[in-house]
């Protein structure tokens, strides 16, 4: 399968040699060529515009930051939009907010373009090692199309129901992610207070019904006072902030998502975004 790759950052590289070992054709266009050096010797192409990429692939994948990010590079000025051929099916793994998928995939629909909305859970590591998990919304002829692309990368793989399910899936996802880190954060500053070493307690913890990727994980970067990403505290901050509109426009109250977003705020604004999110144990540890 010919494949086209937008994005290429800490997710992007890994995902695109991925495909590559799996023997697929894999072309790619970032905003900057450098960052593609590495994967042209490994054995893909250049494209000189996401409009030209789309031309030639059966299924495009991109990987950007936000909303706006995958609408310019879809849809913008030399978007994929404008070259792709009608059957193409473009997959989004960025994690935007669900209603911006659904204008996405609204307006390439017009055109005769599948898209899916395809964000991912598993880190840097998950995409590494081709075992990321992928909450896949959209139409389930577009999904068998492109599963040769997403097995590449991924291992668990969900549809989770029409346009812009996935991307409400992943709301939740970061929601778990998010409130389970504080109450990770919570339980080291307990066993601390108590003066036990939060080390076996975690271990025990690991044993019983407590027992979390986010404990395993995260327990230990917070016993280890590790915080090198991981998952960038900004990135994740845009995330809740994604969780907590969606839950407006929806009506619903998300206490325990709000707080622990409002944590994940200040840890960016005081200069610590590029750290894991997981460093809101900090401030946590710090309040009486």
């Amino acid at each position: 399968m010919h494949i086209g790759y937008i994005g290429l950052g800490i997710m992007g590289r890994p995902c695109v040699l991925n495909l590559l070992k799996a023997g697929h054709q894999v072309s790619v266009w970032a905003r900057r060529r450098e960052s593609a050096a590495p994967l042209l010797e490994a054995g893909a192409c250049w494209a000189d515009s996401p409009a030209a990429l789309a031309a030639e692939v059966e299924v495009l994948v991109s990987n950007v930051s936000d909303t706006a990010d995958v609408e310019a590079v879809l849809l913008g000025e030399n978007g994929a939009a404008h070259g792709a051929r009608p059957g193409l099916v473009c997959v989004d793994m960025s994690t935007i907010a669900p209603n911006g998928a659904r204008r996405i995939a609204a307006a390439l629909a017009e055109r005769g373009i599948d898209f899916l909305d395809c964000p991912v859970s598993g880190g840097e590591v998950g995409a590494v090692n081709g075992t990321l998990t992928i909450m896949v919304g959209g139409r389930a002829e577009a999904l068998e199309k492109a599963m040769p692309a997403l097995q590449a990368m991924g291992q668990t793989i969900t549809r989770i129901g029409d346009s812009g399910a996935g991307q409400v899936a992943k709301a939740c996802n970061q929601i778990a992610v998010a409130v389970g880190v504080a109450a990770v954060a919570e339980i080291v500053k307990l066993a601390r207070a108590c003066d036990v070493d939060p080390a076996p307690v975690r271990a025990a913890l690991l044993g019983g019904f407590g027992q979390s990727r986010v404990l395993d994980v995260h327990g230990q970067r917070m016993i280890d006072d590790n915080y090198a990403p991981g998952f960038k505290a900004k990135l994740h901050a845009k995330d809740m902030h994604i969780v907590l509109d969606t839950a407006r426009e929806q009506g619903v109250s998300l206490p325990a998502a709000e707080r622990t977003m409002r944590l994940i705020d200040q840890l960016v604004e005081q200069g610590d975004g590029e750290l894991d999110s997981s460093a809101i144990a900090r401030l946590i540890w710090q309040q009486n």
